[in-house]
């Protein structure tokens, strides 16, 4: 009982610690850019030891993936079997503005650091750790079409790959503007008019 106890405590300070790397992150991020977003600034930032951060995180691209990906997840009752082509469209597009209201909640200064060319945490070539978005989408596309409720005009992997570029671009303008758009609607509308193409 008295190890549970210690357990749930040992885990609790591990998040209080993790969560505290983050925010340093954040700040430095906010403050200075991505080219000062060192681990040697973090620690600093965050008052912990470079082994308390690489107990936590491999490296700081590994940090702002940890943030990004471990979104909330979408209700699983949106990922239900479509019964046709409308249903699983709009499901694909609630995944996307579910991780578009994250990315805001993250902010600005935050999603730019992590969607930069030197971050080969996004290169899906060499890493397959944690799902993206796209992970759960393309399961989902999966399942609908083995269901025969709707099929692709293209193959899967191209599928993907154009909604994953889709979306990248919709998350490099938001930044560029400085979230001065509709970052929703943009995302609905693009993914929208792409979806009518590629799913019957």
């Amino acid at each position: 009982m008295n190890e549970k106890v210690k357990l749930s405590k040992q885990q609790q300070k591990s998040r209080a610690t993790r969560e505290k790397i983050f925010q340093a992150a954040k700040s430095i991020l906010k403050k200075k850019g991505y080219e000062e977003l060192s681990i040697k600034n973090i620690c600093e930032e965050a008052g912990v030891s470079n082994g308390s951060f690489y107990h936590h995180f491999k490296t700081k691209d590994d940090l702002l993936s940890y943030y990004i990906e471990e979104q909330p997840s979408i209700n699983p009752d949106v990922l239900e079997l479509p019964a046709n082509a409308a249903e699983a469209k709009e499901a694909i597009i609630r995944v996307y503005l579910n991780y578009v209201q994250y990315c805001e909640e993250l902010g600005v200064e935050f999603i730019a650091g992590y969607y930069d060319t030197k971050n080969q945490a996004l290169n899906v070539a060499i890493r397959t750790e944690r799902p993206y978005p796209i992970v759960t989408v393309q399961n989902y596309v999966e399942k609908a079409m083995a269901a025969g409720s709707i099929q692709l005009t293209e193959r899967l992997e191209e599928f993907t790959t154009d909604i994953r570029m889709i979306v990248i671009g919709n998350v490099f303008e938001w930044c560029l503007r400085n979230g001065e758009i509709d970052f929703e609607g943009n995302m609905r509308r693009s993914l929208g008019r792409y979806l009518d193409s590629a799913i019957l």
